[in-house]
């Protein structure tokens, strides 16, 4: 008979075939979000795009993401993740291929709602490796799964590469030639039946919902959703803050960017093992904290002082240069991927039997306030005329995400400490 810690073993070394599979097909569906926030700005000349179609084609991937994250949970607890992982990527590979050949505006439209299978690639990927993982290290295991969201940065490095040495049409033939080789490797390398699947599984949202924790559940997406959707908001407006606020090149700001994105991507991995050692809710409330701190000295703009003294006026002048700003923007987004990754795993644990539809409820909720904030930094930095009004905004939402979960995780002790094992 086999014994536990064979079990053990072979759910290890199953692990580490299924985690860099899934991080590797998640590193390409992050990035096709992204994808036409550098892409889209030579479109738009190319077509002359307005505003408003030009803002559209930039949030369609979200939006659809947000639509389809759910039911990709649902059919992946249902039909296997592995099936629903197969199909997303192969209709990523098939968006490519339009890219490739369109040259009309709705052409692009399609191809960038058909990037929002990204999401349905993020649920069923995130019960893919749940389903192989002990709970001791699940912290761990989706926070590496989590930091695939360093695709997303990657495009603000490699389409200006393209752009300069071919055209910007390079950029959807490389990800068409990654996406065909990882869904070969996951066809060849995993197991086709699906131990995690299950015919009966309920996939009624309402059903599924009471067998939630109703209260702590909703609370917990939608911090992870405040979080998550202010880090992908400030990774899409950043090169155009970054070039405008230092006069630089657009491609240039857009190398800057990255430095956001990946050091806050790969922190999801300190922020889930941390989680496991010293509990979610102490690594969330600290990470919250710092990013506070680097938001208040984001958020002050270029100003100029005049004190009146008794001889003469004294002229103060206050600017961040650019080498400290991009210091406290680096900060900034080690701290967010750190919460991001302490509140994923705070989320699932608590909700492990309903792995995947939490994870379309945790996609919803980011790609809902990403969809959002964008138009509030824009109408703002229009009302007030100040670029920093972005980090001034994200501080304030920040803050108030901060104070409730803080009283939120306080209720919770008391009430497990006065009622254990409930």
């Amino acid at each position: 008979m086999e014994s536990e810690a064979d079990r053990a073993d072979e759910r290890l070394a199953s692990l580490a075939v299924v985690l860099p599979l899934a991080m590797a097909g998640f590193v390409i569906a992050a990035g096709c979000w992204t994808l036409f926030a550098v892409v889209g700005v030579h479109l738009r000349s190319e077509l002359n795009l307005s505003n408003f179609q030009f803002g559209f084609l930039l949030a369609m991937p979200m939006a659809v993401s947000a639509a389809l994250a759910i039911p990709a949970g649902l059919a992946a607890q249902k039909f296997g993740a592995r099936r629903v992982m197969l199909i997303c990527l192969a209709g990523l590979a098939a968006c490519m291929v339009i890219l490739l050949t369109t040259d009309t505006f709705p052409g692009y439209l399609v191809a960038a709602g058909g990037l929002g299978l990204a999401g349905g690639f993020y649920s069923a990927g995130l019960q893919f490796v749940t389903s192989h993982c002990e709970s001791s290290r699940l912290g761990l295991v989706l926070g590496v799964f989590g930091a695939g969201v360093t695709g997303a940065g990657f495009n603000y490095y490699l389409v200006p590469l393209f752009h300069q040495a071919f055209s910007w049409h390079g950029v959807p033939l490389a990800y068409l030639i990654v996406l065909l080789l990882v869904l070969a490797l996951l066809l060849i390398l995993t197991d086709p039946e699906d131990a995690a699947a299950d015919p009966a599984a309920e996939t009624s949202v309402r059903v599924l919902l009471r067998q939630m924790k109703h209260r702590r559940a909703w609370q917990l997406c939608a911090y992870f959703g405040v979080v998550a959707g202010s880090f992908f908001a400030l990774a899409l407006w950043l090169p155009d803050y970054l070039s405008a606020q230092f006069a630089l090149p657009v491609d240039y700001g857009a190398r800057l960017a990255q430095w956001f994105v990946i050091p806050g991507a790969l922190a999801q991995i300190a922020g889930g093992g941390l989680s496991d050692r010293y509990g979610s809710a102490r690594v969330v409330s600290r990470a919250l904290v710092v990013c506070l701190v680097a938001l208040f000295l984001l958020s002050y703009p270029p100003m100029t002082l005049f004190i009146q003294g008794v001889d003469a006026t004294i002229r103060v002048e206050y600017a961040l240069p650019m080498q400290a700003e991009g210091l406290l923007v680096v900060i900034l987004g080690l701290a967010m991927g750190c919460a991001m990754g302490s509140l994923q795993r705070l989320v699932i644990v608590e909700n492990r039997p309903v792995a995947a539809f939490v994870a379309g409820l945790l996609l919803v909720s980011a790609c809902s306030v990403a969809f959002v904030l964008p138009v509030i930094f824009s109408s703002v930095n229009h009302w007030l005329g100040i670029r920093s009004a972005v980090f001034m905004i994200l501080f304030l939402l920040l803050t108030g995400c901060l104070f409730l979960f803080s009283r939120e995780s306080r209720r919770h002790e008391r009430e497990s400490f006065l009622h254990p094992g409930i």
